[in-house]
């Protein structure tokens, strides 16, 4: 494979990035803009307030708990860090819309906290009160709970590298730990939690199952809404293309933040020596710490095995064992095509460094800017009029019904899915290719290697651990993807994901805990990953202290 095929290759990779885009700014154009008009007057402005609340709420709060158990993690000592530096990790398995399920069982009207209240209390259903769960703020606890860990990975990494001078400067003019870390620490971090903020305000955007479960109306559940209860495919892409320019605005945001991250990641000196917290405020830390992996793991974990007990769905079953292939068919196939589009754009940019590479990549990157609602819409609209339009010319000229041979098939979603996923794929590329040298790249070609020569007998080895995952991050987010499998699956092509989301919305949460207990299990795995890395690093660092 030579150089023209890789960059061909490369280029029809970011065509296809790009489709969804195209397609939802297409079908908006020339669709009718009565049903939008009809949203306008009723509930368009209550999706935009909705979103933009949501977003507000669920940011602030993966910001203040990423942020706080970051620095209490690599900057303090008390019984129990080791533990909750790994343990912080784990709500990230599972999906918000799982949370959901589990805490409108145990929180609902109905739920064991609530009857448990009335029958100690002898309460009638309505002599108290008790918050709403199925509310936007409810939405935005789900989210929170799931999506800190963002936050908190890169706010770790951030302070572990920062200088420690400047902390001890502050000290030593007076300040309290507390005060030197709001004014010095946290600001040196401020880049490395905005992109963290910034991939929370992605997901926030892109989430479609937990506000559809709390009938929370934001512009997520306005498309699914347009395209499935109105029948207005026009009307749902004109939705998508206001998701689409907030989505566009993010991911700006976070690409001119990169650079001041790099900047701000610069100058490391001295590193922490963690000071030793007792009493209350020992005790403080581990109620901070504890808090989120209570809530976001162990509540949701026991509940729905509760639930899944009480339950009458069997996962021996022909029917869940068709879920469960389905779901592995789906991930499988999308995990291997999306990490393959993922090196092709890193080796085009690696042995073609152009500003036509730069822009491949930039576009990949792209699609996990894109909610995945939007990204079903811009596919299904366009290829659905293709697949109309090749109908009508076989049944005219061959007298052939070629049905919907492609917006009715699996690939349309794989299609959707290497879109949605490619960013984190390239990522964990990128993140391996930074330590091969082009030095190894000349002297391959020196001894007559060709360029994918070099990838394939040079690249592959070096990079395997990056490579493997790339396949698990993006098997496992194919597995927990609900709003563009929703859409774009083909008929009686059910996942665990879609299982789940259409037993919920029966109100039938117990049979709902089974599916979605299988889809945290399996979102473990890149957790599980993560955590190895974590411990992998700490015993390196315990390995350094013993040489010096």
């Amino acid at each position: 494979m030579d150089q023209k095929v890789i960059s061909a290759i490369a280029l029809s990779v970011a065509t296809v990035c790009l489709l969804p885009i195209v397609g939802v700014l297409a079908a908006a154009a020339f669709g009718s803009l009565d049903t939008l008009a009809q949203l306008a007057e009723t509930v368009l402005w209550r999706y935009t307030w909705t979103t933009l609340v949501l977003v507000i709420l669920v940011a602030s709060g993966a910001i203040i708990i990423g942020s706080l158990t970051a620095w209490l993690v690599v900057a303090t000592e008390f019984r129990g860090r080791r533990f909750f530096e790994i343990a912080l990790v784990v709500p990230l398995a599972f999906p918000a819309y799982v949370l959901a399920y589990a805490y409108t069982d145990v929180l609902d009207h109905p739920g064991i906290v609530q009857s448990t209240l009335r029958q100690i209390m002898g309460w009638g259903p309505r002599d108290y009160w008790f918050p709403e769960i199925r509310s936007l703020g409810g939405a935005a606890l789900m989210l929170t709970l799931v999506l800190y860990p963002y936050v908190y990975l890169m706010a770790r990494t951030a302070f572990r590298m920062q200088a420690a001078t400047p902390f001890y400067a502050a000290r030593s003019l007076g300040a309290s730990p507390t005060r030197a870390f709001l004014t010095v620490s946290l600001p040196m971090a401020r880049p490395a939690i905005a992109a963290g903020a910034l991939l929370v305000v992605m997901e926030t955007i892109a989430d479609f199952g937990t506000v559809a479960h709390f009938s929370v109306q934001t512009f997520a559940t306005g498309i699914y809404t347009s395209w499935f209860g109105l029948a207005d495919r026009g009307a749902a892409a004109q939705l998508a293309v206001g998701l689409l320019a907030f989505a566009l605005l993010v991911a700006a945001l976070e690409y001119m933040n990169r650079g001041k991250a790099a900047f701000a990641a610069r100058g490391r000196q001295e590193t922490f020596v963690r000071f030793e917290l007792s009493g209350k405020r020992a005790l403080s830390a581990q109620l901070a710490c504890f808090l989120p992996v209570f809530l976001g793991v162990i509540v949701p974990t026991v509940t729905l095995f509760l639930m899944g007990l009480r339950s009458e769905q069997d996962i021996f079953s022909p029917r869940y064992i068709r879920f469960i292939e389905n779901s592995l068919i789906l991930a499988g196939i999308a995990s291997v095509i999306t990490v393959g589009a993922a090196i092709l754009l890193g080796t085009f940019h690696r042995i073609l460094p152009s500003r036509t590479a730069l822009a491949t990549l930039f576009i990949g990157r792209l699609g996990y800017a894109v909610p995945g609602g939007v990204i079903a819409v811009g596919l299904l609209v366009p290829f659905a009029r293709f697949d109309n339009w090749l109908d009508d010319r076989m049944e005219q000229w061959f007298d052939i019904s070629t049905g919907l041979l492609i917006s009715g098939s699996i690939w349309l979603l794989i299609a959707a899915y290497m879109i949605r996923f490619l960013a984190a794929a390239i990522g964990s590329y990128d993140s391996g290719l930074a330590a091969v040298t082009p030095n190894i790249d000349a002297a391959s070609r020196v001894l007559g290697r060709t360029s994918w020569g070099t990838v394939r007998s040079i690249h592959m080895p070096i990079l395997r651990s990056s490579i493997l995952t790339a396949l698990l991050i993006v098997f496992v987010d194919t597995i927990k993807e609900l709003p563009a499998t929703l859409i774009l699956r083909p008929f009686n092509y059910d996942t665990l994901a879609v299982q789940a989301f259409r037993l919920a919305s029966d109100e039938r949460l117990e049979g709902a805990a089974v599916p979605s207990l299988m889809i945290a299990a399996i979102g473990l795995l890149p957790v599980i990953l993560l955590c190895v890395q974590i411990g992998d690093w700490r015993a390196q660092q315990m390995q350094q202290k013993k040489a010096h």
